[in-house]
């Protein structure tokens, strides 16, 4: 293979040491200098030094864990990096030690044939690491509120048969009076608020129940930790707002999508990085955000197109905004799921819409133009032509000659 890049350096990194091969090509030699480094501070500024010694221009590692982001951001401001995939850079079975990973990153990366991931700006990476510690704390809330809704019938409280959101004005002021010690149900009845008080008998059977002092404290500190939980998603919220104030014109392109809300857009820039130059073309996105079909034939035969390994946080709210698109009236992206989803299941016509909904983003981050909404008009169009085309196949099949005349509109 031939050599393109004259001083390189292949790192194997772990979490507390890491292995270094500086690959050089003096006078048409190849020479190659092995050394192993820690992965603190100190060890990762004598790494930097070493490697301006060698006069070393490019280095590559492996995407292993969260272990290569310290010697990255040691390194970033020096060479040319490359954070690569660990399954593009797979070495031969069975010879498997630090020092030959390293050598074998050093040999790729000298001739050529590594393709680094993408790593976007500080600023970027301090908006994803925000929108993503959110994203934990909602699952960790819903996860708590579950497990209010179980404490509740353990105490043969029947409040969610009843209440759509338990944890609404209501449902929190019924919840409050119970650990204070209220078990009339009439008085807890008469705290619902709103349309809730169009049910007031069903609110008094439901809240009829057994809730002893050992619920009381469950309850008051499952309620104390989704408030606390709350109270952070607000304040990082709020931070997420700050940092994207560079961002707001796209947050604004991105919000006209249907199913697409504040939250989805700041996700979508924080996962994306908001500058779509990085990306060829709107399918290099959907594929790196692994929601287009897989490619797999082998001997002229198709097998399974299940979607690839992407982004998993991107892909999730990009799943969570097709869902919302499926369900909003008279647009494109609701009928067009509505379409797939007769012929091809749910599943794969959300994955589908999230395809449209990020392939769109793609052509406005990329423009600055807003999403025009066709309606469902044109796809209902062609669903009836093709409907049309079915049948006179079939007639003709059946040695029929079929003419087209349109019915007589009535008066």
């Amino acid at each position: 293979m031939q050599t393109m890049i004259a001083r390189c350096c292949g790192l194997d990194v772990h979490k507390a040491q890491l292995t270094a091969c500086v690959r050089l090509l003096v006078d048409g030699v190849v020479s190659e200098v092995i050394e192993t480094f820690g992965t603190t501070t100190s060890d990762l500024l004598a790494l930097r030094d070493w490697l301006k010694a060698h006069d070393v221009t490019h280095v590559a590692m492996e995407s292993t864990g969260v272990y290569w982001k310290c010697v990255y951001y040691m390194l970033e401001d020096e060479f040319e990096l490359l954070l690569v995939n660990a399954t593009n850079i797979k070495h031969v079975p069975g010879r498997k030690t630090d020092t030959i990973d390293a050598q074998w990153i050093a040999q790729l990366l000298a001739c050529g044939l590594l393709r680094g991931s993408l790593v976007p700006p500080k600023p970027i990476r301090e908006l994803r690491d925000l929108t993503r510690y959110r994203k934990a704390l909602i699952y960790e809330r819903s996860r708590a509120v579950n497990r209010l809704h179980k404490l509740l019938e353990d105490a043969g409280v029947k409040l969610s048969c009843v209440a759509t959101d338990v944890m609404g004005v209501s449902g929190r002021a019924m919840m409050r009076a119970l650990i204070d010690g209220q078990a009339d149900a009439d008085a807890l009845a008469e705290l619902a608020k709103g349309k809730l008080r169009n049910k007031l008998p069903e609110l008094r059977k439901a809240l009829q129940g057994s809730f002893r002092a050992h619920h009381s404290f469950l309850l008051e500190r499952m309620l104390a930790h989704i408030a606390g939980l709350e109270d952070d998603i607000t304040a990082i919220s709020q931070r997420v707002e700050e940092q994207l104030a560079p961002f707001e014109k796209a947050v604004e392109l991105l919000c006209t999508i249907p199913g697409v809300q504040q939250r989805t857009a700041e996700v979508i820039i924080a996962e994306t990085g908001g500058d779509m130059s990085a990306f060829p073309s709107a399918k290099h996105l959907a594929s790196w955000a692994g929601v287009c079909p897989g490619q797999r034939e082998s001997a002229g035969k198709r097998k399974s197109a299940k979607i690839r390994k992407g982004s998993p946080w991107l892909r999730a709210t990009l799943i969570e905004s097709a869902r919302a698109a499926a369900r909003t009236k008279d647009s494109y992206l609701s009928e067009r799921y509505r379409q797939l989803a007769r012929r091809r299941g749910d599943k794969k016509a959300i994955i589908a819409i999230a395809h449209e909904i990020l392939t769109a983003t793609w052509h406005m981050l990329s423009t600055g133009e807003l999403y025009r909404e066709t309606g469902p008009a044109p796809l209902r169009e062609h669903a009836a032509q093709r409907a049309r085309n079915r049948a006179i196949k079939q007639l003709e099949r059946l040695g029929h000659k079929v003419i087209l005349e349109p019915l007589p509109q009535a008066a």
